[in-house]
């Protein structure tokens, strides 16, 4: 009885708004915290406990809570978009924090819109936390990477690749498996605190522990096996800064450093970063192309490099990565041509209503046109490398077509929109479950960072210094074989199943009712 009542007197005491407010916004801000480059990532279970314990004491307010903790949580993780709007692209800050909060602000509505559905279920609380919560906010994230071009950054999975057993789930069913079983774990830390009875209690501690428990045993089975190949891989970071990388007095110091990179190294196979090559590969006389060629085969290495391109119709162009050694086909040399294209980024979404900004902006080549899906890998020396370039590497569903016929993965990307912010190992982090979820290497050639190699488990193997100019070399293992998520197809059948069972759990509360 006394315990009942000095339990029922902290939540009273929670309730008051001098304390339930300032300790809703601090567990909010801490979240940025949870992942890259902080990696504490058993502190989002306790953080999400905390959101669940408050919007217990205050039902009323369940909704707007949800919503301020995951607008506060969001705006601290993406605080770098205004470093490329306003620092990178030039746009005054008037607009620049106002379109900042913009994504933020969207962002929060799918934890807000998971509470108000959880309002609706006829069922205990405990069910209600421990079961029907993960499942809402696992179909949410599903969805809002769909949505409106979709939008995957700081999924909360994201958050546990790296040193966390719950990475684990991984390959067995891509990150929103990782997502539903790290929200499980913050609503049953949060129902050993709110539960009445001890057997609901015992229940959410034996499955909190079990599914720890289950992932660190998931983390040392191997799905996908070595091919019987190997090469040396060079990784090239360029480090020329945003301001400088469009500018035309700035070309031939570019490409010289590039070259000067490929000459240092005899790896089997060399790769620049995104749009290293700040031109289009038609408008590029093809004496210097060739150099590039030549230079790669005399150190007897496979070259492939991010440039852009017109399309085949010359009226539009590409975000790509040609394989400059390769053979040339009928329709000139291989390419891989991004086809997950950035909003407000690399195209302009609603020019007619949004076109007047980008005058107000330093962003060149902001019309790209996508790729197509599922394009084969490129042949570099005895690597079939599937090929992702920056944003891309976010939409894991995406990237298993090619995956799956190809040996190794690679991403391409240009960080140097986003300064030193903690964007480039925000980014690194998902190229790590994207190694995870398909069991195969992951080599990424950035600009500014992170540069780095990632076996098949998603673990760092070999990284460069960000904002530094040099060449990373490391050995690489070819794979074959495809996970269970990749089996699946995806993320679908998990989305699918768990709104099964939320319809089924909902007819079944109202019934009882």
């Amino acid at each position: 009885m006394e315990i009942a009542a000095s339990h029922s007197s902290v939540m009273k005491y929670l309730a008051k708004p001098w304390l339930y407010w300032p300790l809703l916004f601090i567990s909010a801000a801490l979240v940025p915290f949870t992942f890259a480059p902080y990696y504490h990532y058993w502190l989002l279970p306790v953080l999400l406990a905390v959101l669940l314990i408050l919007q217990s004491v205050r039902p009323q307010w369940r909704i707007r809570t949800a919503y301020l903790w995951a607008l506060t949580a969001y705006t601290s993780l993406l605080y770098w978009i205004d470093i490329a709007l306003h620092d990178i692209a030039g746009l005054a800050q008037i607009w620049a924090w106002p379109l900042t909060m913009l994504l933020p602000a969207y962002l929060a509505i799918y934890p807000a819109v998971v509470f108000w559905l959880l309002g609706k279920f006829r069922l205990s609380g405990t069910i209600c936390h421990a079961v029907i919560l993960p499942l809402l906010w696992c179909l949410a994230e599903f969805v809002r990477e769909r949505a409106l071009t979709g939008f995957g950054w700081g999924i909360w999975g994201y958050s546990q690749i790296a040193d966390s057993a719950l990475a684990g789930f991984a390959p067995v069913g891509g990150i929103f498996l990782v997502t539903l079983v790290t929200v499980a774990s913050g609503a049953w830390l949060a129902e050993l605190v709110l539960a009445k009875s001890r057997r609901a209690k015992i229940g959410c501690g034996v499955a909190l522990t079990g599914v720890w428990l289950l992932g660190a045993i998931l983390l040392q089975f191997h799905f996908t096996q070595p091919d019987g190949t190997h090469a040396r891989i060079a990784l090239a970071q360029g480090n020329i800064p945003q301001s400088l990388k469009w500018d035309e007095q700035s070309l031939q110091p570019t490409l010289q450093r590039y070259l000067e990179q490929i000459a240092s190294t005899h790896a089997d196979i060399v790769i620049l970063p995104e749009t290293a090559i700040p031109v289009m590969r038609q408008d590029m006389p093809a004496a210097q192309l060739d150099e590039f060629t030549q230079l790669a085969r005399s150190h007897g290495s496979a070259l492939a490099a991010g440039i852009p391109q017109y399309t085949a119709d010359g009226n539009n162009y590409q975000n790509a990565v040609i394989n400059f050694t390769a053979a040339p086909e009928a329709t000139g040399l291989p390419f891989y041509a991004k086809n997950h294209l950035v909003p407000f980024g690399e195209y302009v979404p609603l020019p007619a209503l949004l076109g007047w900004l980008y005058l107000n902006m330093d962003m060149p080549l902001s019309g790209f046109s996508s790729g197509g899906m599922a394009q084969l890998p490129l042949q570099l020396a005895n690597q079939r490398v599937a090929f992702n370039i920056c944003y891309e590497d976010g939409f894991g569903d995406e990237l298993i077509a090619t995956a799956r016929q190809a040996s190794l993965l690679a991403n391409v990307s240009n960080m140097a929109w986003y300064g030193k912010s903690h964007a480039m190992q925000q980014h690194l982090q998902q190229s790590q479950a994207r190694a995870l979820e398909t069991g195969r290497y992951m080599v990424r050639a950035t600009n500014t960072g992170m540069t780095a190699i990632i076996n098949p488990k998603g673990k760092v193997v070999a990284q460069l210094n960000p904002d530094t100019a040099s060449v990373l070399e490391g050995e690489i293992y070819g794979y074959k074989g495809s996970t269970p998520y990749m089996r699946l197809g995806g993320s679908w059948p998990l989305a699918l199943i768990s709104l099964f069972l939320l319809l089924i759990l909902g007819i079944y509360g109202r019934y009882r009712r």
